[in-house]
């Protein structure tokens, strides 16, 4: 792995908060379990409760970090694993580390469609999140600003320090985002466009957060016009009574897999085993689809209570999860060369 881009998840891993356990007491024994994940918390909670019920011999214990903080974890302990296994994580961060992971293909796996999974059983995906803006209605009407509808015109400078979104060293929705505007642009036949393109963007931004929820969160309060975020966050903060609305851009949507995997000298190997089955099975993928836009098993389709659209009326990029994950590095450094000086804590 490149230094510069280790450097950086190292204190990344040194500034996380220290690692706390849901579950009761941690003990030894077959039963036990060890998660990371980058699940919301809200939505990790809701599963766990059905997971318990199904799995009442496993001893769950999770703790949830970003995308990038999860990586960063799990370099820190390459050595010496702490967690079994990896649940909900950007695809694109699981190939990049993919070393640290251990073929295994769960009870399901079979019945994922080919561009869910990966062919030697390194990971499996669960569901796919996708790029949306939350956008502040009250904020544009004081400002006097026109509803955007694309990633074009919040480079406008009518959105100077209008804009938030995440970084994608940190957040895995950052990253689909910066890697689809890069696609659009033309990167994979060499052009430097994209690049350009985010550079007017970074004009308009205020900062750039370490989640991919922070954006609409912080929109919702009205602090900004607009977050750049993903789409059940923003529907969940339109839920709450924000007077936010969903708007996803007519370049089309970025958006990513969030898949799982078992770690490489796991100490719970059995019982991580069990746990990654239950996560392809019809019940968890139901589960899933009360936050999702989509999930793997196919003939689910989303059971949400909060308003996601359907999945045929959004434009999603055509996006190259293999790309993306073999430049993640260099796209990672080069980005965090140009743009780290907004870069702020949450």
């Amino acid at each position: 792995m490149h230094k510069k881009l280790l450097m950086v998840l190292l204190v990344v891993f040194l500034l996380l908060p220290a690692f706390v356990f849901a579950g009761g007491k941690q003990e030894k024994g077959s039963g036990e379990v060890v998660i990371y994940t980058a699940l919301e918390e809200d939505e990790t909670a809701d599963y766990l409760a059905l997971a318990k019920k199904e799995l009442p011999n496993l001893d769950i214990k999770w703790v949830r970090y970003s995308t990038g903080e999860v990586s960063a974890k799990l370099l820190a302990e390459r050595e010496n694993p702490q967690a079994d296994l990896v649940w909900g994580t950007a695809v694109t961060a699981l190939a990049l580390l993919q070393d640290l992971f251990q073929p295994y293909k769960p009870a399901g796996y079979d019945k994922l469609p080919a561009q869910f999974k990966d062919p030697a059983g390194y990971w499996a995906a669960i569901d796919m999140y996708v790029a949306a803006f939350a956008v502040n209605k009250d904020r544009l009407a004081k400002k006097g600003l026109d509803k955007p509808t694309s990633w074009t015109d919040l480079t406008k400078p009518e959105y100077k320090n209008e804009v938030i979104m995440p970084n994608p060293g940190s957040s895995g929705t950052g990253y689909l985002q910066v890697s689809s505007i890069l696609l659009w642009k033309g990167i994979k036949e060499g052009k430097e466009d994209g690049w350009e393109f985010l550079k007017k963007l970074n004009k308009n931004i205020v900062e750039y957060t370490n989640s991919g929820s922070a954006p609409a969160k912080i929109a919702s309060k009205g602090e900004i016009a607009v977050g750049a975020s993903f789409g059940y966050r923003v529907a969940k903060q339109i839920s709450a009574g924000y007077p936010v609305e969903m708007v996803f851009p007519s370049e089309g949507s970025g958006y990513e897999l969030e898949a799982n995997a078992l770690l490489k000298g796991a100490k719970h190997p059995a019982a991580a085993k069990k746990f990654l089955d239950w996560t392809l099975s019809e019940d968890a993928m139901k589960a899933y689809s009360k936050y999702k836009i989509m999930v793997t098993l196919p003939g689910i389709k989303s059971q949400s209570t909060i308003p996601l659209p359907d999945p045929k009326d959004v434009k999603l990029f055509p996006m190259d999860f293999k790309w993306t994950s073999q430049h993640k590095i260099e796209i990672v450094n080069k980005w965090t060369s140009l743009f780290q000086d907004k870069t702020k804590p949450e």
